[in-house]
């Protein structure tokens, strides 16, 4: 008696569809409510793990803010960061963070800032020279810098993402099991985040 073999199944969802569903699958297995920390724990202070935590979640926080603002300073990037940005929001929220922060608009890119006229800056007083000084720190930690060509504004957010999956990395060895699980799976979503907006950005 013949074999017949089964047909091919058809051609699958497209890459960053794929890519994302699975980043998104492996944050729902670790995404658990933050679980308060044991103190019999491998001998490691509950202390520490929640630091950790708290850590995890501002790391989060602060790359769902750079989200926003390339999306604010880059409109037709939305449609593909958004989803994105969605899942780091709630990477903050599976750290017990809010995921959010104080919404700003963003920083004015290198040539934006050249282009300001000169006669504007040196009829500038100096009191309000002084103000606007003092007032830069707190604008420049809420409102990350955007480059201005589309394909930088990505390749930021790529080397924004694997930095952060590095830095997780190394921290599983010095947190508790649950919570190495989920900054496992979370490393895991923002290598598969780089991923797709390197391709992006080329």
């Amino acid at each position: 008696m013949s074999f017949t073999p089964p047909s091919r199944t058809p051609s699958g969802p497209r890459r960053r569809s794929l890519l994302t569903s699975a980043a998104g699958a492996a944050v729902l297995v670790g995404c658990s409510a933050p679980e308060s920390s044991s103190p019999g724990t491998a001998g490691r202070s509950p202390s520490a793990a929640d630091a950790a935590r708290a850590r995890a979640a501002r790391d989060s926080e602060t790359l769902a803010a750079r989200y926003a603002a390339v999306i604010a300073a880059h409109p037709p990037l939305a449609k593909r960061l958004d989803p994105l940005r969605t899942e780091v929001v709630r990477h903050a929220q599976a750290f017990g963070g809010t995921g959010s922060r104080p919404s700003a608009s963003p920083s004015a890119s290198p040539s934006a800032s050249s282009s300001a006229s000169p006669s504007g800056s040196a009829s500038a007083s100096p009191s309000a020279s002084t103000s606007a000084s003092s007032s830069a720190p707190a604008s420049a930690s809420s409102s990350p810098a955007v480059p201005a060509r589309e394909k930088d504004a990505l390749a930021d957010l790529a080397a924004a993402e694997l930095a952060l999956v590095d830095r997780r990395t190394k921290a599983l060895l010095d947190v508790p099991g649950e919570l190495a699980r989920l900054l496992a799976s979370v490393a895991a979503a923002g290598a598969a985040h780089a991923f797709l907006l390197t391709k992006e950005a080329k």
